[in-house]
């Protein structure tokens, strides 16, 4: 692994220290709803805080389009950052100017002050570093404990942390650590299970398995595409129309000699409405017509996808199989925890992430501690192990 400068290496006593938090938490209301972020950085923010530090948190909330937006404020996280961190939290109203810079002077030694949604300068996104400088008037140390948005060349992950001394947070430090190893010389057979939308996100990961692995298994909407590529029809099931050739092209790239075996559901669990209360009926592929949609791999599949994933030495997981928010159609990513599970007790490297796949977690009581390791990223965790190199992390290496 590369030599990073990491926070332990830190002289925090006495310093503000601007700590990037991959925060971005999903909210109802104003509220807070899983803290499964916040818990992951803990270590980080506690280690500025017993040693001394003030702690100055950098984080965005969703997607404002013009400026600030109260939906998107972050507020709502200071009854959480005060449950966890037990101790006094400072609100600025904006993440630079006059407001943040008197919250930073106001606190003491073993405080916290978080900055309002960096996303609400629209020069954030844009790497500006003006920006950036003002950001850095707040600082005497930066730390990177954001994996969620390493892949994003934005102010505060790339142009900031040139501005000051620069470390590495400790989740930061375990996600890079745990997603090397898929990267660089992995135990084999290694299988991916990926699932979601849009074909274009996975695709830079899906080409490095089909060169470095030894199977992926898709699942959800993409899988709907790959379906489609091989000429089936999918009913009225959501695919991506323009995925279709690229998916047809990756298939016969996986049947070339020494290239990972990409398996695409032969049955699939079909309704023609997405309730609890829907007829689910579970057909092969080459049966799927009219009005019917695809909410789920069907049996046969699943039963497949479980014994490749019982032979493998590493699986990386992203995504869940079905429409997992309705218990109906939950079966093939529960069976699959379950079989990933059982894979880790004998021994098998299983890293799993994505906001969906941990929230399918939480919402069926299935424990993350069961895996390896578990990436708080979503996309950031498929571009890594794809094989790109961060300008975020680039930053942070020694030199």
């Amino acid at each position: 692994m590369i030599k990073y400068r990491t926070l332990d290496q830190a002289r925090v006593k006495g310093k503000r220290v601007l700590l990037r938090a991959g925060f971005d938490l999903p909210m109802e209301k104003g509220r807070v709803t899983d803290t499964t972020r916040v818990v992951a950085i803990s270590k980080s923010m506690k280690y500025v805080l017993k040693g001394g530090g003030i702690l100055i948190l950098l984080a965005h909330q969703g997607r404002p389009k013009n400026g600030p937006d109260p939906q998107f404020s972050q507020k709502a996280l200071v009854p959480v950052l005060k449950k966890i961190l037990k101790t006094r939290v400072h609100f600025s109203s904006d993440c630079i100017g006059p407001e943040a810079e008197d919250a930073v002077s106001r606190a003491k030694a073993g405080e916290v002050v978080l900055l309002e949604n960096l996303r609400f300068h629209s020069e954030e996104k844009k790497n500006d570093v003006v920006f950036a400088k003002k950001l850095r008037k707040l600082g005497d140390l930066y730390v990177n404990d954001a994996f969620t948005n390493c892949h994003r060349e934005h102010a505060s992950m790339v142009a900031l942390p040139k501005l000051l001394p620069s470390f590495m947070g400790f989740n930061l430090v375990e996600e890079v650590k745990h997603l090397s190893a898929v990267t660089k010389s992995p135990k084999r057979p290694m299988t991916l299970i990926v699932a979601g939308a849009k074909m274009e996100t996975k695709v830079p990961v899906i080409e490095h398995f089909l060169k470095k692995g030894d199977h992926i298994l898709v699942g959800g909407c993409i899988a709907n595409t790959f379906i489609a590529a091989r000429g089936f029809s999918v009913g009225a099931s959501k695919y991506d129309e323009e995925g279709t050739t690229l998916a047809q092209e990756m298939m016969m790239e996986s049947e070339k000699p020494k290239r990972a075996k990409l398996h695409v559901p032969r049955d699939a669990v079909v309704a023609t409405e997405l309730s609890e209360r829907a007829l689910k009926i579970d057909l092969p592929v080459e049966d799927i017509e009219g009005d019917m949609c695809i909410f789920d791999i069907g049996k046969v599949t699943v039963k497949r996808y479980c014994e490749l994933i019982e032979q493998s030495k590493v699986i990386v997981w992203n995504g869940p199989l079905g429409v997992y928010e309705f218990n109906r159609f939950s079966h093939a990513s529960k069976r699959v925890a379950e079989a990933i599970a059982e894979a880790t007790k004998r021994g098998a490297i299983s890293i799993i992430g994505g906001g969906d796949t941990i929230d399918f977690h939480l919402k069926y009581d299935y424990p993350l501690s069961a895996y390896s390791f578990v990436s708080m990223g979503g996309g950031a965790m498929l571009e890594y192990i794809g094989g790109k190199r961060f300008a975020s992390l680039k930053v942070l290496e020694k030199r």
